[in-house]
């Protein structure tokens, strides 16, 4: 089974919709997952992913399945730093020497109170909800799979929601994933789940933040910034 991360494309937040370079950008990417074998796609609520999934599902003459808990994370909380913004505070972390192999990035105080990491658990059970439904068990840090049907599914959400759905299913810190991993406007992340039923299993990367239907034009793609005034202040 081949799970297709799709991010929104550009968005204006205020309305939350695609701006006109959006929908540009959500059309091309529409014309770039024609081929892939998609049977199902699934958004999140929020109104710049659904216009985004909508591109593609009427490509494919296909309904959008609705996934609540795939809505855009927030952040911040008493005492958190920066206005609690994940993937600065990632940056900083890597900045200042963080273990994230020995260290548990939960309790350290750039996180302990800060909502997204209430965001980060809810999405990491509803996410293994979902893969039982496909028929994938995951237990510990592996996969029982109980399914021989093998497909491809299109999930169209954030660089938020993304990230702890990408850091739960990879076994890695969400901080980690949010600094080191970002992924560009409609850019396309496909895990493979190898279907071996009745066999433990484990995703595999396939492609990560491909950008090149969108690289057709001068406009450069934007991944998730962190504040350059906080980088100055720390480099």
């Amino acid at each position: 089974m081949r799970i297709i991360f799709v991010r929104h494309g550009e968005p204006n937040y205020t309305l939350d919709c695609l701006t006109e370079e959006g929908k540009a950008q959500a059309q091309r990417a529409s014309e770039r997952l024609a081929g892939e074998g998609i049977s199902e796609i699934y958004s999140s609520p929020c109104g710049r992913a659904r216009e985004t999934a909508e591109y593609t599902a009427r490509m494919l003459n296909l309904p959008v399945t609705v996934l609540e808990y795939m809505h855009e994370i927030s952040w911040g909380g008493e005492d958190t730093t920066y206005d609690g913004h994940p993937w600065t505070l990632g940056d900083l972390m890597l900045q200042q020497g963080f273990d994230f192999y020995r260290e548990d990035w939960r309790t350290h105080p750039y996180f302990a109170h800060n909502m997204a990491l209430d965001y980060q658990k809810k999405i990491a059970g509803e996410i293994d909800g979902f893969l039982r439904e496909q028929g994938y068990i995951h237990e510990e840090r592996r996969y029982l799979c109980q399914t021989g049907e093998e497909k491809t599914i299109a999930l169209f959400s954030h660089g938020g929601s993304g990230a702890c759905a990408l850091a739960h299913l990879l076994q890695l810190p969400f901080p980690y994933v949010c600094s080191a991993m970002p992924y560009d406007y409609t850019s396309l992340i496909i895990l493979n789940f190898p279907v071996r039923k009745g066999k433990w299993v484990f995703p595999r990367i396939e492609l990560y933040n491909d950008t090149a239907h969108i690289r057709q034009t001068n406009r450069n793609p934007a991944i998730q910034q962190v504040s350059q005034n906080i980088l100055d202040e720390n480099t």
